[in-house]
């Protein structure tokens, strides 16, 4: 399936203002705003934070799969997907993110 179909099956975000990824040490490492442009990527981030406590290796590996053909894209440039080069890197490192939801 494609990504935008993906996005169809996942719970709606329109009560989240953004998401905070927390790393091992309780740092903010990255944000994710429900906004034009990453919204798909915060629908994603929070559906697989929802399932598996957070985003672990587990979350990350389905997480591709839900960006579906982006998953690709970002495998041949590095950087052009930002989001989904987190979760391969959570995939080669084994370390993750607690998820923090910040309400709009």
């Amino acid at each position: 399936m494609a990504f935008a179909d993906n996005l169809q099956s996942l719970p709606s975000i329109d009560h989240i203002a953004e998401l905070q990824l927390i790393d091992a040490d309780g740092q903010v490492a990255a944000t994710i705003p429900n906004a034009p442009g990453k919204a798909g990527s915060a629908k994603v981030y929070n559906a697989l934070a929802a399932k598996h406590g957070g985003i672990n290796v587990a979350a990350a590996e389905e997480g591709l799969q839900i960006f579906a053909e982006h998953t690709e894209d970002a495998k041949a440039r590095p950087g052009a997907h930002p989001n989904i080069d987190r979760l391969l890197e959570v995939i080669t490192s084994g370390k993750g993110y607690t998820v923090k939801v910040v309400p709009a």
